[in-house]
C-alpha cells in the first residue's frame, strides 16, 4: 500500500472515533455549533496522531445533550437486542424504540452489547438503521455475539457506527464505553487491547462510568487491568448486559449492574431507566405490554463514591485471589523462557517461520517480522483492516488475508508488496501454500486457489454458505474446510470442484465446524465441533464412520507420523484415538480447567502441547497421557504455534490474545 493512502486509511481511522457520527442534539438556543478542524498534517508515529486524537476526544465531550428538567441524569438501557431478521426479536426492538421514543425527559440512549445474533453485515446495518429511528442520542458498545461470529472480522460494526469506544460527557458525568470481544475466536471475554491502550490514555477525573457488555469479574480474562484502569480514571460505576437479567454486583467495590434483555423470552420485551442525581442512583424496569410501557419501581438504588483499588496483586500483576493457573508454575523450571514481549494490540492468529525469523499478523491491521534470536522487530507494515489471518511463507512470498477484502502477498524480507488478490468481503481464512498454488478462504461464499508468483485466480468453488475462518487441510487430492453453515467441503485441489459436503446435524449454525482446522490420516478426516463431538469422516466421501460425544469441542491435533488423533474437551479432559482402529488411546486430566479454546492441539516427538484460553500451556506424554509439564505465557488465548527441534529437545514460539510473544524452550529425553 502506497504511502499516501495509509495516510488517509490512519485519518480515517481516527476520524471515526468522532462521536458526533451518530445522532445528536442542537444547542437549547437554536444555533448551530460546530468544531473546524484543519491543518492536521497527520503521519503515523508523530505527535501530530496524538494532538489529533485529544482534539477529538475534547469535542467528543463538548457536544451538547438534551437536559432533563430537573437537572438529573436519565437515560435508557437497552442491552442483547439479538437482532435476527425474521424473529422475534426486531418486533420486540420496534416496540423499546417506540416506548423510548414517547417518554420525555430522557437525555440518551444506551445499548450494552450484543446488538446482533450473529454479527452478519446485514444484521448490524438492519440494527443500526433500526436504533437511527430513536428520537435522542445513542451510543453502542459491541458484544461477543457482534464479534465472535462476525464474518468482517469486526470491521463492518466499526464502519456503521463509525467508533468502536465512546467517551463523552453528561451534566458533569463522564460516560465511556469499549468492547468487550472475544473478537473472532472462542474463548472468555477479553477487552482489547487497542481498548486497553485508550483507557490507559484516559485522563483521572470524577463521576465517570463505564458501559462494557460483559460483567467486569472473571468472564473477562483481563478484568483486573480493567478494573484497576477504571478505578485510577475515577468510575463509580459499570454498566452491562450479556445476562440477560437485572443483576447487582461488586467488582472489588466498584458497583456494577447488568441490564436486561429487549428480548421477550416469554414475556415482554423491556428495557432500563437509569436516573442519576447528585450522587444517587436508581434503575427501573421497563415493560412494554402491548403498547403500554409499565415502569416498576427501581430494582436497584445505590450511592455513587470514588473507589479506591484496594486489591492486592502478585509480583506479575495478577490478584492474589486470580481463580486460574498462575506464573508461579513456570518455577518447576521444565519449560524455559527464552524471551517474551508484549505487542499493543491484539493478536489473533498464529505465525510463519523460516529459518532464524518469524512473521505475525495483528489485529490492528500489522504485520511484523521478528528475530527469533532476541524477539526484536525488523520491520513492520500495515494495513487498511484488522488481521485474523496465519501467514503463509513460502520463498519470498509471505501470504495472508485481510478483513479489507483482499490476499495479499508480500515480501518476507522487508514488507513490500508483491500483489493483493481481491475477494468479495472480509479475507478471515488463513492460507496454505503447496507447489505454486495458494488456498484461502473468505467470507464472500468462494474458496479459491491463486497462483502463487501473481495472485491470479487458479480457480475458484462460489458456492460455499457461510463464511470461512478456518485453515483447510490441503494435500494431493481435497482440499477440506468448514463454514459457518454447518457445513464441511472438500474439493478438488486440481480445478476447484466440488468432492462431497458434510452438513452437521444439529441445526443451529453455532454447531459449525468451521473454527477446527481438520486433520487428516488413513484416508480420515478428523474435526471437532462445538456440538462437543469428535468426527471420523471418510475422506473420499464424507460419509460419518464415527463420532465420540462430549470429548471435543474445536480443537484437533495429530501426532507427526500419523499414529494418532488428538482432541480436547472444555471440561478438562485430553483424548487421544487411533486413526486406524477408531479405538481411544488413552483420556486425561488437563489440570488447566475450563477451556473452550479452539487452537489446535500440538505433537513433537513423544510429547502432546496442549494451549488453552487462558494464556496456559501443558505437555502430555504421546504414549499414554501422563501430564509432564505445565506453563503460562500469558492472560488470554494461546494462538496456533510453531514446534521445531533442538538438539535434546524442542522449542515453542507462541503468542496469545492479549499481545504476548514469547520463545519457549523444552529439553527432553526421547
Amino acid at each position: 500500500m502506497s504511502a499516501v493512502k495509509h495516510v488517509i486509511s490512519l485519518i480515517a481511522i481516527v476520524l471515526s472515533a468522532l462521536s458526533l457520527s451518530h445522532p445528536t442534539l442542537s444547542a437549547e438556543d437554536g444555533s448551530v455549533r460546530f468544531a473546524p478542524m484543519a491543518g492536521l498534517h497527520s503521519s503515523e508515529g508523530s505527535r501530530s496522531v496524538v494532538e489529533l486524537r485529544q482534539c477529538i476526544r475534547d469535542i467528543n465531550t463538548s457536544h451538547p445533550t438534551m437536559s432533563a428538567e430537573d437537572g438529573s441524569v436519565r437515560f435508557a438501557l437497552m442491552a442483547d437486542l439479538h437482532y435476527s431478521e425474521g424473529s422475534r426479536s426486531v418486533v420486540d426492538l420496534r416496540r423499546c424504540i417506540r416506548d423510548i421514543n414517547a417518554r420525555e425527559n430522557l437525555d440518551f440512549v444506551m445499548v450494552a452489547g450484543d446488538l446482533t445474533d450473529f454479527g452478519t453485515d446485514e444484521e448490524i446495518s438492519a440494527v443500526k438503521n433500526m436504533l437511527d429511528s430513536l428520537d435522542r442520542p445513542y451510543y453502542v458498545v459491541p458484544g461477543n455475539h457482534d464479534a465472535k461470529w462476525s464474518e468482517s472480522g469486526c470491521n463492518t460494526f466499526r464502519k456503521v457506527f463509525g467508533y468502536e469506544t465512546f467517551e463523552f460527557l453528561c451534566k458533569g458525568w463522564r460516560f465511556v464505553g469499549c468492547s468487550c470481544g472475544p473478537d473472532m475466536r472462542m474463548a472468555p471475554a477479553l477487552v482489547p487491547q487497542e481498548s486497553m491502550e485508550w483507557l490507559r490514555n484516559l485522563e483521572p477525573g470524577e463521576k465517570t462510568i463505564f458501559i462494557n457488555h460483559y460483567p467486569q469479574d472473571t468472564s473477562v480474562l483481563n478484568y483486573f487491568d480493567v478494573t484497576r484502569e477504571l478505578k485510577r480514571i475515577g468510575a463509580v460505576l459499570a454498566i452491562g448486559g450479556h445476562w440477560h437479567a437485572n443483576t447487582l454486583l461488586d467488582y472489588s467495590g466498584l458497583p456494577g449492574i447488568l441490564g436486561r434483555s429487549t428480548l421477550s423470552a416469554g414475556g415482554n420485551p423491556g428495557y432500563n431507566i437509569i436516573e442519576i442525581e447528585d450522587d444517587r442512583l436508581s434503575v427501573s424496569e421497563c415493560k412494554v405490554v402491548g403498547s403500554t410501557g409499565v415502569v416498576y419501581e427501581p430494582w436497584c438504588r445505590l450511592t455513587l463514591r470514588p473507589v479506591e483499588d484496594r486489591v492486592e496483586y502478585d509480583s506479575h500483576g495478577l490478584p492474589t485471589d486470580y481463580p486460574w493457573m498462575k506464573y508461579d508454575v513456570n518455577e518447576a523450571g521444565d519449560v524455559r523462557e527464552i524471551w517474551k514481549f508484549r505487542d499493543k494490540s491484539n493478536i489473533v492468529a498464529g505465525f510463519a517461520r523460516k529459518g532464524d525469523r518469524a512473521w505475525y499478523t495483528t489485529a490492528s491491521g500489522q504485520v511484523r517480522c521478528i528475530s527469533l534470536r532476541d524477539g526484536a522487530v525488523l520491520w513492520s507494515a500495515s494495513f487498511p483492516g484488522k488481521i485474523f489471518s496465519t501467514p503463509a511463507i513460502s520463498g519470498k512470498y509471505l501470504v495472508f488475508g485481510c478483513t479489507d477484502g483482499n490476499v495479499y502477498a508480500i515480501n518476507a524480507r522487508n514488507g513490500s508488496q508483491i500483489w493483493k488478490s481481491a475477494a468479495g468481503k472480509s479475507v478471515l481464512g488463513s492460507p496454505v501454500i503447496r507447489g505454486r498454488k495458494v488456498y484461502v478462504g473468505a467470507s464472500d461464499g468462494c474458496f479459491r486457489a491463486l497462483d502463487l508468483a501473481s495472485g491470479k485466480p487458479v480457480w475458484e468453488y462460489d458456492g460455499v454458505e457461510g463464511f470461512i475462518e478456518c485453515r483447510a487441510l490441503v494435500d494431493d487430492t481435497q482440499v477440506v474446510f468448514g463454514t459457518w453453515a454447518g457445513r464441511l467441503y472438500s474439493l478438488n485441489p486440481d480445478d476447484g470442484s466440488l468432492q462431497w459436503v458434510w452438513k452437521c446435524s444439529r441445526p443451529s449454525r453455532m454447531y459449525s465446524p468451521a473454527a477446527v482446522w481438520p486433520v487428516k490420516s488413513d484416508e480420515k478426516i478428523f474435526i471437532a465441533v462445538p456440538d462437543r463431538c469428535l468426527y471420523a469422516l471418510d475422506a473420499r466421501t464424507g460419509d460419518e464412520l464415527k463420532v465420540w460425544n462430549s470429548v471435543a469441542r474445536e480443537s484437533v491435533g495429530m501426532a507427526p507420523d500419523g499414529s494418532a488423533v488428538y482432541c480436547k474437551s472444555m471440561w478438562h479432559t485430553i483424548s487421544a484415538f487411533d486413526p486406524y482402529s477408531l479405538e481411544t488411546l488413552w483420556k486425561s486430566e488437563t489440570g488447566t480447567g475450563y477451556d473452550i479454546s479452539p487452537t489446535s492441539i500440538a505433537a513433537f516427538g513423544d510429547e502432546v502441547i496442549m494451549p488453552t484460553d487462558k494464556g496456559n500451556l501443558a505437555g502430555f506424554r504421546a504414549s499414554d497421557g501422563k501430564r509432564l509439564w505445565a506453563f503460562k505465557v500469558a492472560d488470554a488465548l494461546v494462538n496456533p504455534m510453531e514446534v521445531w527441534e533442538i538438539p535434546g529437545g524442542y522449542r515453542m514460539l507462541v503468542s496469545t490474545m492479549d499481545g504476548a510473544v514469547a520463545l519457549l524452550e523444552r529439553k527432553c529425553t526421547r
